[in-house]
């Protein structure tokens, strides 16, 4: 009877260390050694094929704006480089472009241009001079490409804006009036807006949330945008902040002065319809009249006296 029982025991005893074994070889890696286990256990080739499958800009055309970033960089005044900050700013920061990948985009511009018009003049046209002018004339105009391109992007953001700012305060005027306080008020005005405007009241109640107060909130809005209806606005709830008027009738007086503006811009712009539509009318419209008009009576005369 004692050999069983032994046997049992021990046949007892390797099911145990089996199943602490088992556990133990089934527990999880710790994150940090499964990692290095991976990056060691990668190949080059395997690095390579994922660097393959990033886009090509940041594969190639990054790195090389960032290195011609630090060129112009350091060839840019501070003052320069503070007013292209701003003007990306005002543009709304298009492509989330910072101030030293936008020079680095205008110096790779430049080079792009440069080297094209010195592949097809100097090149394939055999006259290198003629190629080494045409790309250095090219490639100035090719760095000042992307400030024309921003230029653009602020004035349709501008406009976007002022478009947009009547609609917004009346929307705000009618929150403030049902009883709405003016934070929660721009919240509500933000949830139902959409476009440059409404991103930059959503960008304002981030910065009030995190601790900035609301009148230097309200002046970034107005430095970021530099719209005048805009800048009034906020200057007129600034102003009713610090002297205790009610924001409700300043915003009711400013979105009957917005509508006034707006009903005056259209107004104007029809003014001016007319006046645009002379040079088509000129250039494209008249002189084709003419031919239908007076081509036959043109060719019945040459005839008569040929």
């Amino acid at each position: 009877m004692a050999i069983p029982t032994i046997l049992f025991a021990a046949l007892a005893a390797v099911a145990v260390l089996l199943i602490f074994l088992g556990l133990a070889a089934g527990r999880s890696m710790d994150p940090v050694q499964a990692r290095l286990a991976q990056l060691g256990s990668t190949h080059a080739k395997n690095l390579e094929e994922l660097e393959l499958q990033q886009p090509f800009f940041d594969r190639a055309i990054r790195p090389l704006a960032l290195r011609l970033a630090g060129t112009s960089q350091r060839l840019t005044s501070r003052k320069q480089a503070n007013k292209t900050e701003k003007r990306l700013l005002m543009a709304g920061n298009p492509g989330e472009l910072r101030t030293v990948d936008f020079l680095g985009l205008k110096g790779v511009v430049a080079v792009g241009v440069g080297l094209t018009a010195f592949f097809l003049f100097g090149l394939l046209g055999r006259n290198i001079g003629m190629g080494i002018m045409a790309g250095t004339a090219l490639a100035g105009i090719g760095f000042m490409a992307p400030e024309f391109w921003l230029t653009r992007r602020i004035k349709a953001r501008q406009k976007a804006i002022l478009v947009a700012v009547p609609d917004t305060l009346d929307l705000l005027t009618i929150s403030v009036r049902a009883g709405l306080g003016f934070d929660a008020a721009l919240g509500k005005v933000v949830e139902k807006s959409k476009g440059p405007l409404a991103d930059e009241f959503r960008r304002c109640l981030a910065e009030i949330r995190v601790g900035k107060t609301r009148r230097d909130a309200l002046r970034d809005v107005m430095n970021r945008t530099e719209v005048p209806a805009l800048s009034n606005f906020v200057s007129a709830i600034i102003q009713a902040e610090q002297l205790g008027v009610s924001i409700s009738k300043v915003l009711q007086v400013q979105s009957e002065q917005l509508r006034i503006e707006r009903r005056q811009r259209a107004e104007e712009a029809a003014a001016k319809a007319p006046i645009k539509m002379l040079f088509p009318l000129v250039g494209c419209i008249f002189p084709s009249m003419f031919i239908v008009i007076l081509g036959p009576a043109i060719i019945l005369i040459i005839r008569g006296l040929s």
